[in-house]
């Protein structure tokens, strides 16, 4: 993990976003991972490094011995396993590729992290623990007979301590149709370290701060397993797409990400032993180090990652890329006035609401989350970033009343809030719900002191609680930081009843 910074992620500005802590997601029948089983692979592992110069690193003969090792488990298990081999350094390195038979091959789920260590030591927690957690997980698959709609395939990367060079082979030797077929990468790359933080890559860069948001698709597998670990009461923090790790080459080729990183050579804050315990030391003291053996695991941290790994797995494989299901109690694509309002109070003195084809801007997107048009903030484009973005206050826009049944209501939709790093936390959009004189937030993102570039996201919320009732929605946003530049965006609303 951590191998030298090789492929820039600041560029990927745009991408499908969902904030965690609006996931409404269902838990799946995901089968518990035991920590014994991935903790006699990683015995494993280290008795194939201490058998082969104390580490396991790219043409060495530990990291063919390691491949082997994983390679003979998932042929005896079912699955379909290729070598891939590259050259490096005047050295072949092997990708270990396996595919599970069945599913939709042009939906594919890919699961992945590196398989090498550095020369310096066996590599346990860096990424034995991604490796031994991922083929754990690959084995529950085929105890159970998984078969999900899309298919699924495991990797084990090579030379990724040297720049990524296995998982860029790989990509690399993917045609255009084949990459496009690869509809999501999960990347689990330390995943046991000795001091742990529980940090997911922010796929929707609702942190506000670094590299933007990964690809289009990115911010569900991020909701995806914010939802597991607020199922085991575990808050979680974002990490960024830094391309530091093996997600890069396919962030960089359009393919969404996630995946979950305990730390490496960082050391945790006082405010992060608040939030997870531990010491304000490093989260791994031994990374890239040879102290980084069988011995320097967080078994806590190890047991939670691998059933957060088989969680999103099953959730996102089965079905995971289906539009919201149930009945569809009302909904609007803004392809048609349906009737929307401006609201009567608004304070925005330019920059409104309204439903519109909007112009492409550096903060405002040209295209709507589907069809020509949606909600936006000041359609036109100007002729400046700033020109006919919300300023002075607040701006409102509601729908036409709706009649809610009984029964279980969920609200999905599209949305996007940008702003420069003239904005602050007093910035938002969000949607609430009216309902009489009761007006009730059910979604907001608010603003920071960063940019943040307009990348459509996803979210929904529980309007369970309305059922029976006639509401309004009311989209708003809000310019209340001193000359902060803010646009938003909503579109695609849809309620369901389960």
């Amino acid at each position: 993990m951590r191998a030298p910074l090789v492929l820039g992620a600041a560029a990927l500005i745009l991408g499908l976003a969902t904030a965690p802590a609006q996931a409404e997601a269902q838990l799946a029948a995901a089968p518990d991972i035991p920590v014994a089983n991935v903790k006699a692979h990683l015995t494993q592992l280290q008795s194939i490094a201490t058998a082969n110069g104390g580490n396991r690193a790219h043409g060495r003969p530990g990291y063919l011995a390691s491949v082997t090792y994983v390679k003979n488990l998932l042929d005896a298990a079912g699955y379909t396993t290729r070598q891939q081999s590259f050259t490096y350094n005047g050295a072949t390195g092997y990708n270990l590729i396996a595919d599970w038979p069945g599913g939709d091959t042009a939906d594919t789920l890919m699961v992945g992290g590196h398989l090498d260590s550095v020369t310096a030591g066996p590599g346990i927690n860096d990424n034995g623990s991604g490796s031994a957690a991922n083929l754990e997980v690959a084995l529950a698959v085929a105890r159970t007979n998984f078969q999900p709609d899309r298919h699924l395939r495991f990797a084990w990367w090579g030379a990724e301590e040297l720049g990524l060079r296995g998982s860029t082979a790989y990509v690399n030797s993917l045609t255009t149709a084949q990459k496009r077929e690869i509809t999501g990468y999960l990347n689990f790359d330390m995943v046991g370290s000795p001091n742990p933080g529980y940090f997911l890559y922010d796929g929707d860069n609702s942190d506000g701060t670094g590299a933007g948001p990964g690809p289009a698709g990115s911010a569900q597998i991020e909701a995806t397993l914010a939802a597991y670990f607020s199922s085991i009461g575990v808050p979680t923090r974002g990490t960024d797409f830094d391309g530091r790790s093996d997600y890069g080459p396919f962030i960089a080729n359009g393919i969404p990400a996630g995946g979950i990183f305990t730390g490496a050579e960082g050391r945790k804050t006082a405010a992060q032993v608040q939030l997870w315990g531990g010491t304000t030391g490093a989260f791994d003291p031994c990374y890239h180090a040879s102290c980084d053996t069988i011995t320097n695991i967080n078994d806590t941290a190890l047991d939670r990652n691998s059933d957060a790994i088989a969680y999103t797995v099953w959730n996102l494989a089965d079905g995971g890329t289906t539009p919201p299901t149930g009945t569809t109690v009302w909904e609007d694509d803004f392809e048609t006035a349906k009737g929307w309002t401006a609201g009567t109070s608004d304070t925005a003195t330019s920059g409104r609401f309204e439903r519109a084809d909007p112009a492409a801007t550096t903060s405002q997107l040209g295209n709507a989350a589907g069809g020509t048009y949606d909600l936006v903030t000041g359609a036109t484009a100007g002729s400046s970033a700033g020109a006919n973005d919300v300023d002075g206050g607040t701006t409102t826009i509601l729908s036409p009343s709706i009649t809610l049944p009984t029964g279980t209501l969920t609200l999905n939709f599209s949305w996007y809030l940008s702003h420069l790093s003239n904005s602050s936390s007093a910035d938002y959009v969000r949607i609430r719900v009216v309902s009489g004189s009761t007006t009730t937030t059910v979604f907001s993102q608010a603003g920071a002191a960063s940019d943040r570039a307009p990348a459509w996201a996803t979210g929904s919320a529980n309007l369970s609680s309305f059922a029976g009732q006639t509401i309004r929605l009311s989209v708003e946003a809000a310019d209340a930081s001193t000359a902060s530049l803010v646009e938003a965006a909503v579109d695609n609303v849809k309620i369901t009843k389960a």
